[in-house]
């Protein structure tokens, strides 16, 4: 059965809500997929008939090894596509996921290639999500929550996990991308703030920013750690 590019956009962005859900409802792949309803069931039937996922009802979808297959390319076409208009285009990273899903339906393979070597072949895109290479093979990345690192810990920012414009701007303001450095010196309990030190200056943020932020951990600390089951 040939694959359209529409089954592709779906199963990525199934793909991508799913590492955060064990099962994707229906409302809130549709809030995700600028879809009606209607056309929302019709490709979740067509998939599921396929071979791509596995629709519980009242649950929800998830992919299968076939359907995460069939995401890769849109997956890697859509961050390749954030990376060249950050870096060539010179927009702003929080504009880019939007820009993207619409910039990223004009882009065919010739394109694609181009792209990937005018930004000199990239592993990540702005936000540090990780691209897949073009043979479908998505890169292992080791990181975890910035809420389940413990204090004391030395990190590295790894990804920011939002599309919110509004946070990416004030994370950006931050100087909290990916790639950059800190110690965290404390986390306090019941969705408290946090501590980060870090150059040129300390910073202080709360919860609902910390749970978008993942990162490498280099060296463990031995402090507490801002569980939302534990500290709730």
């Amino acid at each position: 059965m040939t694959v359209s590019a529409a089954m592709q956009r779906y199963a990525a962005e199934i793909y991508r809500l799913q590492e955060d859900h064990e099962q994707v409802s229906l409302s809130l792949l549709g809030s995700h997929v600028e879809s009606s309803a209607q056309a929302i069931s019709i490709m979740v039937k067509r998939l599921n008939k396929s071979g791509y996922l596995v629709h519980e009802p009242y649950r929800g979808v998830r992919l299968t090894p076939a359907g995460e297959k069939i995401a890769m390319p849109a997956l890697r076409r859509h961050r390749l596509t954030e990376v060249f208009l950050v870096q060539i285009m010179k927009y702003d990273w929080a504009a880019a996921h939007e820009l993207s899903d619409v910039f990223e339906r004009g882009v065919n393979e010739e394109l694609e290639e181009r792209m990937d070597h005018l930004t000199g072949h990239p592993t990540r895109c702005p936000h540090g999500e990780p691209i897949p290479s073009k043979a479908g093979v998505m890169p292992v990345v080791k990181d975890m929550p910035l809420i389940d690192a413990p204090s004391g810990s030395d990190c590295i920012i790894s990804r920011v996990r939002t599309h919110n414009m509004e946070k990416l701007n004030y994370i950006g303001e931050l100087g909290l991308v990916p790639g950059t450095p800190f110690h965290l010196l404390s986390c306090a309990p019941f969705k408290g703030p946090l501590r980060l030190q870090m150059k040129p200056q300390d910073h202080v943020i709360g919860y609902e920013l910390a749970v978008s932020l993942w990162v490498e951990v280099a060296k463990q600390g031995t402090g507490n750690k801002l569980l939302p089951g534990k500290n709730a």
